[in-house]
Formats: structure tokens, C-alpha cells, sequence
């Protein structure tokens, strides 16, 4: 019966022979060899030499261990850590990224997931212990402890991880293919803008001082006249715009990286390399913001400097602007109910304490950020042992606060709103789901429109719809632009 080969990357028997001798017959080298299947399957004779047979042996195991680092570097073993087989993903996600094949976001995200959720659950196991119900667990138990968001990420990761490992011989197969979904967040039915909540939204931001500042007038209306993301939009440059045709490349993005800073960079996908025509209401607003002394490379909507603007400093001063604390009376109200518990000698943490609410209510309504009720009221005067005509002042400001603010009324909307509310008024005009697909910059959704539709042809017709329906927000706007104050 033949002898079964060696497993790929391992050494036979070490023996030794004497290599030389001196003139006296004594042994002054040794030679020590082994047979070594190498990795394309064929084994070989390795040697090494020393003084003595046991020198030619340490030195023939260090050169053994040397080939199997250096020509196995790739090769995973199953008893190999899955914090291994993890660091080894993580460098073919960074070389993809460095390839520009994949976004630099996509990088950070995959690191802090592994870093804060997987390594501590999952890094230590043998990549043979991943087994089918140990990698669930660990996955549930993420959904459970820290959301489902981060648990989709995690489980996508392992199972780039694991299929690595089946291509590396580690593993025979990937125990996250048979892992069940772990479940949705209920879905909730798109909302757009209708033109009521146009004029609100406007006239929200007009009467909010930091919203003038901050430059959301002509953002926001910009992004509904494009339906452009916002790290688009803000990755906009003047010589990306022709301000005689309104034509706009928006084939770029702004975002903020872990040790670079804010990057404009191209979008990811091809679907959103695209050029839009303004409608002509938006071109008028773009032309108004051009001065002879601006810079070609410089942006439509820049910082207090000049620069590229954060995203996520923009979608805070929106959250700002539709935030309900900006209720006069329900800060009025805070303020009396803060001066009544001093009166009353008590701190937040005693009221929250004795009422049994949690910590931060109290904080929260002494701030006006959130809607007290009259049955909450009337609790807290109790416990501040307010007299009758106290009692019924604060009930009436109470009645008082708690009607609806117009930010109150439009705290559903976001800047991901913009795009939807785009894509319904070109719906609403008439425009194919492949050409709203295009303007949004999103890829197809069949083969055979993948494969046999023009792509990205000019489309003047949605930048006529889209004038006709907002044109009147830019008109009841003609304030000149006022640069940020960030």
C-alpha cells in the first residue's frame, strides 16, 4: 500500500549525516536534511548544515519554518485564530479600497464592526470551532445587544471571512451561508415632500437665523432641484458647472476619513457618475452665488474659509432646524419648571428618584427638548407642593406648550427627503422609473435594463418638470446668499 504524502507545508524526518572531517578523522560538519512538500504539491529534499548534529538540526527547523512563512503566507490552517483569517479579509478589503474598487468608508466601517463586536466575541476560536451555531450565536447576540444594523455588518464581514478561508483550503465550507436573516426593520412608507411641506419647510428655515447662516435656503434647494445626496452635492465645484447650459457633473462626494479629513473623491458606483441639467430657477440661484473672483476648483456651497464642508456638520444644522426645542413656550416652560424643583430645594436626580422616570427626564424637560403633558404637570407640582395659583399657571403654560410648532410638524423631514420628494415630482410628471433612476445616480434593477437601455442620456425634460414645480419656493426667495457661519 503506497505511503501517504506529507500534508502540504510539513517536513518528514530530520536525519544527519557527517558532511566533512579533518585530518584526524573527527566529524566538523554536519548535514541535517528532510523531505518538505512544498506548496504546489511536490516534495523536496531541504538541507542544512552545523557544527554538531544538533546545531544542523536547529538551523534545519528555523529554514523549514522560514519556507512555510514565506511561500505559505496566504495559506490559513483551520487551527488558525479567526482574528487571523480577519486581519487577512481586512487587507484584501484595504487593497480593494486602494484599487478604488470599493469606498474608503467601506474600510472604517469593517474595522470598528470587527474591532468593537467580533474580535472580542468570535477573534479567539479556532477557524474549525466556527461552527454553524456558535457563529449564529455570536451574531444574535450582536442584533440583541447593539442593533440590527450592526449585526447585518458584522454578519456580511464573516462572511467574507469564512470565504477566504474555503479559498485559502482552511475551511470546506462557510458556516454564515447557513445562517437565517436577521430580520428587518419594519419598513416605513417613503414620504415626500408635497408642495404644503415645501412652502413650510422654506419657511422654516427663513425665520431660523442659524439656518440663513448655515446656507440650507440654497442647499436645500439645490438638492431637490438635482436629487443629489448631500456629500454630492457639497462635492460640487465651480468648474464642474456650466453656468450657461445649467449642466452639473455630479460624479464626486465629500466624506470624512479616519486620519485624512475630508476627502472629495469619486462617487463608488458608475450609476452615480452622472451630468444633470438645472432647471432654470436653480440656475438662476447658482449664477446669483458666482462672483469674478471665485476660484474654478472651489465649492458651489463652501465653509467660512472657502473649503469643502462636512456632511455630518450640514445634516446637524438640518437636524437643528426641524428640532422641536426650538418651541419658544416649551422653553419658557422648562425654565419655570427648573425655578420651581430650586424652589422646592430638590435636584434632578431626587425628582427622577422619588417620581421613578428616567435619569435624564427631568433634564430633558427643564430644556424645553421635550413635550410635557398635563398629567406629568400635575405630578410635578405635587411634588413641589406649588400653591393653587401657581398650580394653574403651570397648567395653562402647559396647554400653551403643547401646541404644534411648524418644526414639530416637520420633524420627519431629512435630507435623504430631498431625493424622494425628487423622484415623486418627476414621477408625478410623467418621467419612466428608468429616467428618475438616472438622475438619482441609482444602478437598475433587471438585467435587461442593465444590458440593453441607454445609459445617462441627457434628460432636459426632467430639469423642465422640476422647474415647473419648484420654481415658485426660488421666487418667494430672492434674498441674496449669506455665506455660513459655521
Amino acid at each position: 500500500m503506497p505511503r501517504s504524502p506529507l500534508p502540504i507545508g510539513t517536513w518528514g524526518e530530520i536525519t544527519t549525516v557527517v558532511a566533512s572531517r579533518d585530518d584526524r578523522g573527527r566529524a566538523t560538519k554536519y548535514e541535517a536534511n528532510a523531505r518538505f512538500r512544498d506548496f504546489d504539491g511536490r516534495t523536496r529534499k531541504v538541507a542544512a548544515w552545523g557544527t554538531s548534529r544538533s546545531d544542523a538540526k536547529d538551523k534545519l527547523r528555523e529554514r523549514l519554518k522560514t519556507r512555510v512563512r514565506t511561500e505559505g503566507a496566504a495559506v490559513l490552517k483551520s487551527t488558525d485564530r479567526v482574528a487571523v483569517a480577519i486581519g487577512l479579509y481586512l487587507a484584501e478589503v484595504k487593497n480593494k479600497v486602494d484599487g478604488g474598487w470599493l469606498a474608503p468608508g467601506t474600510l472604517e466601517t469593517y474595522g470598528y464592526q470587527t474591532a468593537k463586536n467580533l474580535t472580542p466575541r468570535i477573534g479567539e476560536l479556532q477557524l474549525v470551532e466556527a461552527t454553524i451555531p456558535r457563529v449564529n450565536t455570536v451574531l444574535v447576540g450582536i442584533k440583541d445587544e447593539v442593533g440590527v444594523a450592526s449585526a447585518k455588518t458584522c454578519k456580511s464581514i464573516l462572511t467574507g471571512v469564512f470565504a477566504l478561508a474555503v479559498r485559502y483550503g482552511a475551511l470546506t465550507h462557510n458556516p454564515v451561508r447557513e445562517i437565517e436573516p436577521l430580520g428587518k426593520k419594519r419598513r416605513t412608507p417613503a414620504r415626500a415632500l408635497d408642495a404644503e411641506d415645501r412652502q413650510q419647510w422654506f419657511e422654516l428655515l427663513r425665520q431660523d437665523e442659524r439656518a440663513v447662516r448655515a446656507d440650507l435656503i440654497d442647499i436645500s434647494k439645490f438638492m431637490l432641484a438635482t436629487g443629489e445626496r448631500i456629500g454630492e452635492t457639497l462635492a460640487v465645484i465651480w468648474s464642474g458647472i456650466d453656468r450657461g447650459s445649467g449642466l452639473v457633473d455630479c460624479s464626486h462626494q465629500i466624506q470624512r476619513l479616519v486620519g485624512k479629513g475630508l476627502v472629495r473623491r469619486e462617487v463608488k458606483t458608475a450609476a452615480g457618475e452622472r451630468q444633470l441639467i438645472l432647471p432654470d430657477w436653480a440656475l438662476e440661484m447658482v449664477n446669483a452665488r458666482w462672483t469674478p473672483e471665485t476660484p474654478p476648483d472651489s465649492p458651489l456651497f463652501p465653509d467660512s474659509v472657502g473649503g469643502f464642508r462636512d456632511p455630518h456638520n450640514v445634516q446637524k444644522a438640518l437636524r437643528s432646524a426641524r428640532r422641536p426645542v426650538g418651541s419658544r413656550r416649551r422653553a419658557e416652560l422648562g425654565k419655570t419648571l427648573k425655578e420651581f424643583r430650586r424652589a422646592a430645594g430638590m435636584t434632578q436626580e431626587e425628582v427622577v428618584a422619588k417620581l421613578g422616570w428616567r435619569t435624564t427626564r427631568i433634564s430633558l424637560i427643564e430644556t424645553g427638548r421635550v413635550k410635557v403633558g398635563p398629567e406629568e404637570a400635575a405630578v410635578l407640582a405635587q411634588m413641589y407642593r406649588l400653591a393653587r395659583t401657581d398650580r394653574a399657571a403651570l397648567l395653562e403654560a402647559v396647554e400653551l406648550a403643547g401646541l404644534p410648532s411648524l418644526a414639530d410638524e416637520l420633524a420627519w423631514v431629512t435630507s435623504h427627503k430631498f431625493r424622494k420628494t425628487t423622484a415623486t415630482i418627476l414621477d408625478d410628471g410623467g418621467q419612466s422609473a428608468r429616467k428618475i433612476a438616472d438622475q438619482l445616480g441609482q444602478a437598475d434593477t433587471t438585467t435587461t435594463m442593465n444590458s440593453y437601455v441607454g445609459r445617462k442620456v441627457l434628460n432636459p425634460e426632467a430639469a423642465r418638470i422640476l422647474n415647473e414645480a419648484l420654481r415658485q419656493i426660488h421666487e418667494q426667495d430672492q434674498q441674496p446668499s449669506v455665506g455660513p457661519d459655521l
